[in-house]
């Protein structure tokens, strides 16, 4: 597995002293469960990435848009830092070939889930940042995230799903969406929610998420792919 580890800190072109925290980050919870002797999860570094993504993230996205308020930095933001973005991110970097996961979870698809890999992404970012400090994990992160940041899209059209599938509800039936929760499993620290979204008491798509809010983002975002097409074909 050293060999491994070693063979993800070439590929993302870091030369890591202390691999062991490169390995802890891509430890998932059922595999730490499963096998106690490969140490705690990944969720510490999780948390501590998070942190050091949204700063470098803000920073970056404040320094090339001075002309745009608040709400459109947000937006900006959300649509570069949430579990699908990241997942494509990590995807990218090929980290859930590298992902330790349970025997239970490996089987039931859990390396595939936009949630995990955006947790493994953030884990990486925490090993990072602890090994090299701020000013190499900011260089790092702003090279990996450049197609998202150079990505010549204009902040309202990058508004959030649920802010875009309100609109949309409120012109078709003078009514907000409906958000329905369908189920919220596992442990406190690693719930899995499915939410579904209605519209006019019809079901218009399905969501996954670690949180309820990106289950309802996600459900959201099937709905208006759903909504275009039902327009694209009438």
């Amino acid at each position: 597995m050293s060999s491994d580890i070693a063979e993800l800190a070439a590929h993302l072109d870091l030369e890591f002293t202390d691999l062991s925290l490169l390995r802890q980050a891509l430890v998932h919870s059922s595999h730490s469960n499963e096998r106690p002797s490969a140490g705690p999860p990944n969720e510490r570094l999780e948390f501590l990435g998070d942190a050091v993504v949204g700063v470098v993230i803000s920073e970056e996205l404040y320094a090339r848009h001075p002309d745009e308020d608040e709400g459109s930095l947000t937006t900006r933001r959300a649509a570069i830092v949430s579990a699908r973005a990241m997942a494509r991110i990590a995807d990218r970097l090929s980290l859930g070939e590298y992902l330790l996961l349970g025997q239970g979870a490996t089987a039931a698809g859990e390396g595939r889930r936009a949630s995990v890999l955006a947790g493994a992404f953030e884990a990486v970012c925490g090993a990072i940042y602890l090994e090299f400090g701020f000013s190499l994990t900011r260089q790092w992160l702003l090279d990996v995230c450049a197609p998202e940041l150079n990505a010549e899209t204009a902040a309202a059209t990058l508004k959030a799903p649920k802010s875009q599938l309100q609109e949309l509800s409120y012109n078709r039936d003078g009514r907000a969406p409906h958000y329905r929760l369908v189920s919220a499993e596992g442990p406190d620290h690693d719930r899995h929610y499915v939410v579904e979204v209605l519209i006019a008491g019809e079901v218009m798509g399905h969501g996954e998420g670690r949180n309820r809010r990106e289950a309802e983002t996600e459900a959201a975002r099937e709905a208006l792919v759903a909504l275009t097409l039902d327009e694209v074909v009438g």
